[in-house]
């Protein structure tokens, strides 16, 4: 999975890249920050992928693919034929092999990056940190094979005007708009996806919101601490926020006073019409 990050091109105002000038691979620990992302979604992901359908004889495509937690249960739990992992830095998914994974280094915004035809083409959290947002979809679109799905994933930010002041609300204000200008992270066209896939020439569409409870010591409140920790220069640079606000809301997450809602994972699918 990747958890809120992509690896890919981002388009910022200043070209800033997701793993160059935030979250690069190659900082220690980066590999544990994706991981309790997946602890917080993969148990909602995998129900997902095989109410509609995923199980053996499936060839799938796993599109920013991070440390391979989706990829490598898709195999072990679902029992797919293969999966093709896709990331722009494949070096925690080299560290994790499994029987039927193939890995592939690749920018997915560059033309005939990815090869084939595939029964399930998944994306998470990746789409919201890159351009051409609308062509990417139709893209993954046309690697859905007649009968196959796209499913995508990403973001959507429910915390509003109305929110009550925390530390939690301004950090996340802060942690949103930071990334948008550093490498150009865009979760308010998400709840366009259905939409856009119809617009792919995609049927049967549906979507769901997942929110994680914030309870102090879970993945998910982890990921959030560990993620501020990484973009808090960005963060500081907006000046909604200052480096007392950001401990303050990491001290906040692992208290009992923590009353908040976390970012909410949409996911969003369609099916390729055609005989599977």
């Amino acid at each position: 999975m990747k958890a809120f990050d992509d690896g890919l091109r981002g388009d910022a105002p200043g070209g800033g890249r997701y793993g160059e000038a935030v979250f690069p691979p190659g900082q220690a620990g980066e590999d544990e920050r994706i991981d309790y992302g997946a602890l917080a979604y993969d148990d909602v992901t995998m129900a997902r992928l095989r109410a509609l359908g995923a199980g053996p004889g499936w060839h799938c495509l796993d599109v920013g693919a991070g440390t391979g937690t989706v990829s490598r249960r898709l195999l072990a739990e679902a029992g797919v034929a293969s999966v093709l992992a896709v990331d722009r830095d494949v070096r925690f998914l080299a560290e994790r092999p499994a029987p039927g994974l193939d890995v592939l280094e690749a920018d997915i915004t560059a033309p005939g990056a990815v090869p084939g035809r595939f029964r399930l083409v998944h994306a998470r959290f990746v789409l919201m940190h890159l351009p051409e947002r609308e062509r990417l979809i139709a893209t993954l679109a046309e690697h859905v094979a007649p009968g196959g799905v796209l499913v995508l994933s990403d973001a959507v930010d429910l915390t509003s005007d109305r929110t009550p002041g925390t530390p939690y609300t301004a950090a996340m204000r802060a942690m949103w708009q930071g990334l948008r200008t550093t490498i150009g992270t865009d979760v308010s066209w998400v709840p366009s996806y259905p939409r856009l896939l119809r617009e792919a020439g995609l049927v049967s569409v549906g979507a769901e919101i997942h929110v994680p409870a914030l309870l102090p010591g879970s993945p998910i409140s982890r990921f959030w601490a560990d993620t501020w920790e990484r973009s808090r220069a960005a963060m500081l640079a907006t000046g909604l926020v200052d480096s007392a606000g950001v401990d303050a809301a990491v001290r906040y997450l692992d208290s009992d006073e923590c009353a908040a809602l976390s970012a909410g994972m949409l996911t969003a699918w369609g099916r390729r019409p055609g005989e599977a």
